[in-house]
């Protein structure tokens, strides 16, 4: 069965299977998943790491800017642009209809031969390896008993995780150093 939207819900989805390490940090709204990723990314870059980021949002969103030539020939019926300088480059791809385009073809569309690793913002429901922030405070339930993708809970409290690792989501060191032993652990997995 492949993994869609569709299917998400269907107990017989197996994980979703990537050629490099891609680790999803999933929270409910509010609870500080682009404040710790702010400052994990320099931590691991430190560590010599390349690190490709994917961040979900469920709002429509604009990049390019009315009257740039790029936005003129995006609105002209362009497919996808793709803007270039020499310090960065953007794709944008407009689809012909509203559709949530798998997480597996969102990574595939980096650059995977310059990555160490792919943090992921989002996509939460997915089954995928990821590190839960949760917030007790915030009056939500957690997600990791109903998630076995869910690798490692981090929170501000001290709460049971049923035998996952409980990191401290108060310091970006621990999640770091978390993060570069699941990294091995994948890495050796897949030989």
């Amino acid at each position: 069965m492949e993994n869609t939207e569709e299917n998400k819900g269907s107990a017989a989805i197996r994980p979703l299977r990537f050629d490099i390490p891609v680790l999803g940090f999933a929270a409910w709204s509010g609870t500080g998943k682009t404040t710790l990723l702010v400052k994990l990314l320099p931590l691991l870059r430190l560590q010599g790491l390349r690190i490709g980021m994917i961040k979900q949002t469920h709002h429509d969103f604009e990049i390019d800017v009315p009257g740039k030539d790029s936005y003129e020939l995006r609105k002209a019926g362009a497919s996808q642009m793709l803007l270039a300088s020499e310090k960065r480059s953007a794709l944008i791809t407009e689809y012909e209809s509203p559709a949530a385009l798998p997480l597996s073809a969102l990574v595939k569309q980096l650059d995977l031969a310059n990555l160490d690793l792919v943090l992921v913002e989002g996509f939460r429901h997915l089954p995928f390896d990821k590190i839960e922030l949760h917030r007790p405070s915030t009056g939500r339930e957690p997600v990791f008993p109903h998630d076995g993708s869910v690798i490692a809970v981090a929170s501000d409290e001290k709460i049971d995780t049923s035998g996952l690792p409980l990191l401290n989501i108060n310091s970006a060191e621990e999640i770091a150093g978390f993060i570069n032993r699941w990294r091995d652990y994948w890495r050796a997995e897949r030989g």
